[in-house]
């Protein structure tokens, strides 16, 4: 990482130990996987330094929690805030750090200290692993908490930069790395990892047992005596024969989102595979239990049999709406498709369903996947773009949502918002008129 990030970590540590003496400290942190690993980061150090602190898990900032925030404290937000800039400056909060990725539209309020890759060299990497940084030069020993750095890199799909970050991490994880298909769990028997495998979403597979087993067939990997092996127990030729068969069935794809690096890593005192464990991380915060998600990150025994549980009821969820989804009416032009779920998704669920299907290779590269769903009276609203070019989804959603005052979280290929359910109406009319205007400046 080039020095001026560096020089902004260290100037944020000197200011936050000593603003944070003998003060109690509010962490408010994002509630999917790169927001429950900075805030265990950032829990595990506050506590070695016997801090006082409290911890709140979000699904959005909203205006009305920045300005119910309590004054007298130290507040760190994590993984979000960055977009909330104006409310912060608006309220009488002393001293706020944000530790976050997403990107800045707004002046920086005297009152924030902010890091942010934005500021400096636009380098991709989670807040976890800024947290981490953040941490690490609290005290070098903290060096251990750098696989949850990790865990966050690969639950904001950063996972391709993580080989190219230069500034400690990978080595401070003491994580192992191996290359084959990027199906997980690898540590887990095939035919279940390809059943509810969704990364990459393999069609006629994904979700369907006929479809894996038919694959395995193809692919001539057949059961031994304690049933079908992992992909980590494969050799070289069954590798290979796996990769084509998957191949065949995703034409539209490149080597390098079938095949890939492997990262494992010791959770639990076992080792695992670091994307089945963000995707539990991931899995507890959508169905409302971060706390889980918390306590499964500090490795506390009772919350692994918990969290397994609800792993298991995510990926059902999962694969439920993936096929209502296939199956629904949706709203399509050139370079778009828009589906409204309506309560038939929980919103919680609804973005991990737009992901997969704009890494499906069902729609074309640059094409806008939009999903929305209803969360009591608002609709939760989620859009992807397929493949590493064309429109900026975030900005289409800004651009859409002005006149309902809202705010829109995420990054150019994928983002959120929330709005009012009276509005969905005049929000997918609007939207779709901006997705036909875009048609015509492409």
């Amino acid at each position: 990482m080039v020095s001026e990030i560096n020089n902004k970590i260290k100037e944020s540590v000197q200011k936050f130990l000593e603003v944070s003496k003998n003060k109690e400290i509010q962490i408010i942190s994002h509630f999917d996987t790169d927001g429950i690993t900075s805030a265990t980061i950032m829990i595990k150090t506050l506590k070695k330094l016997d801090k006082t602190f409290s911890i709140k898990i979000i699904k959005n900032l909203e205006r009305e929690m920045v300005y119910s925030l309590p004054k007298n404290k130290i507040t760190i937000f994590l993984d979000l805030a960055s977009g909330s800039l104006n409310h912060i400056s608006n309220t009488e909060l002393e001293n706020v750090f944000i530790i976050d990725h997403h990107k800045i539209n707004q002046d920086i309020p005297k009152n924030v200290t902010i890091i942010n890759p934005e500021l400096h060299d636009k380098q991709k990497i989670s807040s976890s692993g800024l947290t981490y940084l953040f941490c690490k030069e609290i005290d070098k020993e903290n060096k251990e908490f750098a696989k949850l750095a990790i865990l966050g890199m690969i639950g904001d799909s950063l996972d391709k930069e993580i080989s190219k970050l230069n500034n400690g991490i990978l080595n401070d994880s003491e994580i192992k790395i191996k290359h084959g298909a990027k199906i997980y769990p690898s540590t887990r028997p095939l035919n279940c990892a390809l059943e509810y495998n969704s990364s990459p979403f393999i069609p006629g597979v994904t979700g369907n047992v006929k479809g894996v087993l038919e694959l395995l067939r193809d692919a001539n990997i057949n059961p031994k005596q304690k049933g079908y092996p992992s992909l980590l127990e494969l050799n070289k030729e069954e590798m290979e024969k796996l990769v084509t068969a998957i191949t065949l069935r995703i034409p539209k794809s490149n080597s390098e989102e079938i095949v890939g690096d492997i990262y494992l890593l010791k959770f639990y005192n076992k080792l695992e595979d670091a994307r089945e464990i963000s995707s539990k991380i991931n899995a507890c915060s959508k169905i409302n239990n971060p706390n889980i998600a918390l306590q499964f990150c500090m490795e506390i025994p009772t919350a692994k049999q918990k969290s397994e549980a609800i792993y298991v009821k995510y990926r059902q969820h999962i694969v439920s709406a993936l096929k209502f989804i296939e199956k629904t009416e949706k709203i399509q032009g050139k370079g778009y498709m828009i589906v409204n779920t309506k309560e038939n998704i929980k919103p919680t669920i609804i973005e991990t369903a737009a992901s997969i299907i704009s890494k499906s290779k069902v729609y074309d590269n640059g094409t806008a996947i939009v999903a929305i769903a209803y969360e009591e009276s608002k609709i939760k609203i989620s859009a992807h773009r397929v493949g590493d070019s064309g429109r900026n989804v975030k900005q289409l959603l800004t651009e859409t949502t002005t006149k309902f005052q809202t705010e829109v979280n995420g990054h150019e290929f994928a983002a959120g918002a929330l709005i009012d359910k009276q509005h969905e109406e005049p929000f997918l009319k609007e939207l779709k008129k901006n997705l036909e205007i875009e048609i015509v400046r492409v």
